[in-house]
């Protein structure tokens, strides 16, 4: 197979978090205390509704329960055990159902797929943000290929005339011959792997590759939950993402109820103009349902090239199902969003901050200076239910309002990923200012949260954040266009506080009595109620900053 080598500055420039090569200097950094230690809580019903989802095969919400359960109501063993292995068995579902990577099963050859697992560990060696275990490493690999040796998807593809007692047997082969192996290096694991995908290969017939790119899968997703190998079309989407535009229709989703439910569809792509909205579901795709070809399979018939076609079968809240011809094509996604002056007598300014994308600080600079035209005098900024994305976009956005001291702190095992970003005058916006959180508020839109709470520079308004304080870079792989998104850091507000577990805490708590049900049921796009007591609440806190003294200057001296 035809290699293509990634030079190494190409990893570091694709870090969804950017983080800099440059170590810091001792005298500017900030104390890191260690993290807080969060009290195990139980969560029995969540856990009840978990454990149905699985006996259904519902993998990818059994997931989200688990999640939702240890973010919402703290740390617990078992759970995070649930989670684990409910995020195993939904990633043999998703690999399995996307065609870039069943090209790889069927085209990569043995030597190519050991050399990609060695790729990925050594990036693992080098990179991670904590040390590796190499025999915990290597027996999370085999435990992902005893997880898809249960999964009907890996069978129908990989276990043809294969019966059930057969598969019980090489099971029990493998966790009897394989499992124990001593494994001290990445070598060995490599080794470990190499063994297993004989004996799958001699009495299953699975060919080795399939195997090998199971230890490599379930290697990363072992390490945490944002560590991954990430597909051809898997690295295609973030790269799309860090860029602001892709080819499809233009809509987010999750899967829920054996349908596709949509978040969000994108003002003016190829959805939105067909007229597909929030809180509808696709049930069909191409005249296949949901239910019966699996929701991983149906979101992966959406993409296409530019300019095809796709028929999708749409289900709007109390109305009857329509079938809809979409035609694909680019969309770009707007990272700032709703710019309007929310309160004619006030003149406080609002836009929504949808991601962090390359292009997110100066397209919220242009919002600035046209709600600065339209006579802003106070700025609300919405980042509930932004998951975040790059690190230094997050930064610089901070820098337009934040005149000095540090920004965000990354910490790693390496000192390459200890930085401390710091704020700089020119250029900075004094309008009073107010930032709306909640609980699906992540990673970067909590770095630009808690920049602006702990150097007192605004009011944050909402719910307690997500909590994902970590850092993540996107490698390029050698082997098949793949790729490996890897935590190498761990990042801390200006006040040394810790994010991950913790998120930000908001200035003022809005209690929101419409709550996500414990069926996972939410207010989605339009079907949303009108009443919005958060942004209510960042009105008034608006309001309350236009008394405090220099509150009407919106530009420092330096820029005018």
């Amino acid at each position: 197979m035809h290699k293509t080598t990634t030079p190494y500055k190409w990893a570091i420039a694709l870090l969804l978090a950017l983080v800099s090569l440059v170590p810091a200097t001792s005298y500017g950094q900030v104390r890191i205390p260690d993290e807080a230690r969060i009290d195990e809580t139980a969560v029995r019903e969540v856990l009840a509704n978990g454990e149905q989802l699985e006996r259904q095969g519902r993998w990818g919400e059994a997931l989200t329960f688990y999640e939702d359960a240890l973010r919402l109501n703290g740390f617990d063993a078992s759970v995070q055990r649930k989670a684990n292995l409910a995020r195993l068995h939904y990633d043999v579902g998703r690999r399995y159902a996307d065609q870039s990577f069943i090209r790889s099963v069927d085209t990569m050859s043995r030597e190519d797929a050991l050399h990609l697992y060695d790729e990925v560990l050594r990036k693992v060696q080098t990179s991670y943000v904590d040390a590796p275990r190499w025999s915990d490493v290597a027996r999370e690999g085999l435990k992902q290929l005893d997880v898809a040796l249960k999964e009907e998807i890996f069978a129908n593809k990989n276990l043809k005339n294969v019966s059930p007692d057969q598969i019980t047997r090489v099971r029990q082969m493998l966790n009897e011959n394989v499992n124990w192996q001593n494994v001290g290096s990445p070598q060995q694991a490599v080794e470990m792997a190499n063994y297993a995908a004989e004996l799958m290969w001699q009495n299953l017939g699975v060919i080795p590759t399939a195997t090998i790119l199971e230890f490599a899968c379930g290697t990363a997703a072992s390490l945490d939950p944002y560590t991954s190998f990430l597909t051809q079309d898997q690295l295609n989407e973030v790269f799309s993402q860090i860029k602001g535009n892709f080819v499809g229709l233009g809509v987010e989703l999750k899967a829920d109820e054996n349908s596709l439910l949509i978040v969000n569809s994108i003002t003016g792509s190829p959805a939105h103009q067909a007229g597909i909205r929030g809180g509808d579901r696709i049930v069909a795709v191409d005249g296949q349902r949901c239910e019966v070809i699996s929701t991983n399979k149906a979101a992966d018939m959406l993409k296409g090239e530019i300019g095809s076609m796709v028929r999708v079968t749409v289900v709007s809240p109390n109305q009857p199902a329509r079938e809809l011809n979409v035609r694909r094509d680019r969309v770009e996604v707007p990272s700032v969003d709703n710019i309007h002056i929310m309160d004619a007598e006030s003149k406080v300014g609002y836009l929504k901050i949808t991601s962090f994308q390359e292009n997110t600080p100066a397209d919220l600079s242009q919002a600035l200076w046209k709600l600065h035209r339209d006579g802003m005098r106070a700025l609300v900024i919405d980042l509930r239910g932004n998951p975040g994305g790059l690190l230094r976009a997050s930064v610089d956005m901070v820098d337009l309002f934040v005149e000095q001291g540090t920004i965000v702190s990354t910490r790693g095992r390496n000192a390459r990923e200890d930085f401390d970003y710091t704020a700089h005058m020119p250029g900075t916006w004094r309008v009073p200012l107010v930032v709306l959180i909640d609980a699906n508020s992540a990673s970067a839109s909590e770095i630009f949260a808690g920049a602006i709470r702990d150097h007192g520079r605004g009011t944050v308004v909402g719910q307690r954040s997500y909590g994902k304080g970590s850092v993540q870079g996107i490698f390029p792989l050698e082997t098949a266009g793949t790729g490996l998104r890897l935590t190498t850091a761990k990042f801390f507000s200006p006040s040394g506080r810790a994010i991950s577990r913790n998120g930000v805490i908001p200035d003022v708590n809005v209690r929101v009595t419409a709550k996500p049900a414990m069926d996972g049921t939410h207010y989605v796009g339009d079907t949303a109620p009108q009443h919005d007591p958060v942004m209510d609440a960042g009105l008034v806190a608006a309001r309350q900053l236009l008394g405090a003294p220099g509150g009407l200057t919106n530009r420092t001296q330096a820029q005018r």
